[in-house]
């Protein structure tokens, strides 16, 4: 069992970079993304803009992976990868970057509305990202990794949703999985303590039906078994004095989108953290 590797004030700097650059290219795709697009065209457009701004993709050619983006459209969980196929109005594809650069990693993800989507699975987007806030408030000193799973778990729960329990969150920094893992689901006060210089991907995946999913022949690919719909967001969050600040935003994203939110506002990164 590897152990927790707890980053300095400089290292997290460093990451606040790759992770600020993930969601900069999250942004870029966000005023791009719509119907008649294809996830080809958007991987296309990703790593051109990583690369010209002093980034590696983090995901194109890790485990075999093919792109710098996973794109997952609809019932596709995690995983997909970018294809011809044009997105058409009522999609939601859920997108996930990664970033190598001054030798860290950032890892972001978000769930795109394509047109107009139906009001059941709007509800879906609206709760797994408010889920993802959840877990993001736990992470806090003294509390334990169970306490996030926990937290994201009590949330979703009341909305009878399904929660992905064969992919979960995980460490972050000089290498893009590191310990520990971060379930969505779990027991308060179970699991490592929390504490400062650690560094988390916080990624609720959340299914409109059962929670169960299958992996497609490509080997890759993760939908959910029932074909329902599924979302996914993913923040990266640092611990700096007892509380968790976001590396990632959404911010790039809501510019393009003409959105105003003010959910980041109590996770706010400084230098001067």
């Amino acid at each position: 069992m590897h152990s927790i590797r707890l980053k300095s004030h400089e290292e997290i700097q460093l990451m606040f970079e790759s992770a600020q650059l993930v969601s900069k290219t999250l942004g870029v795709i966000a005023s791009i993304v719509g119907p008649g697009i294809t996830g080809k065209e958007l991987d296309k457009v990703a790593e051109e803009y990583i690369c010209d701004n002093g980034g590696k993709p983090g995901f194109k050619g890790m485990y075999g992976f093919p792109s710098t983006l996973c794109i997952s459209p609809n019932n596709v969980v995690v995983h997909g990868i970018p294809c011809d196929k044009p997105f058409k109005d009522g999609d939601i594809v859920s997108i996930d970057c990664g970033v190598l650069m001054n030798g860290f990693y950032g890892d972001h993800a978000y769930t795109f509305e394509i047109g107009e989507v139906d009001t059941e699975i709007r509800k879906l987007i609206e709760v797994t990202k408010d889920a993802l806030y959840r877990g993001v408030s736990e992470f806090r000193f003294g509390n334990r990794v169970g306490d996030i799973s926990n937290g994201i778990e009590r949330y979703v729960k009341t909305f009878g949703y399904g929660i992905v329990r064969d992919l979960v969150g995980h460490g972050l920094g000089r290498d893009l999985h590191e310990p520990p893992q971060v379930p969505n689901f779990g027991r308060r006060g179970r699991g490592k303590k929390l504490t400062n210089g650690m560094v988390l991907a916080i990624e609720p995946m959340i299914n409109l039906g059962s929670y169960k999913v299958i992996t497609e022949s490509d080997k890759t690919t993760i939908s959910t078994k029932d074909g329902l719909v599924s979302v996914h967001f993913e923040h990266d969050v640092a611990m700096i004095n007892n509380r968790p600040v976001l590396l990632s935003t959404f911010d790039y994203i809501y510019q393009s989108l003409g959105i105003s939110s003010d959910e980041e506002d109590a996770f706010r990164y400084s230098s001067k953290n």
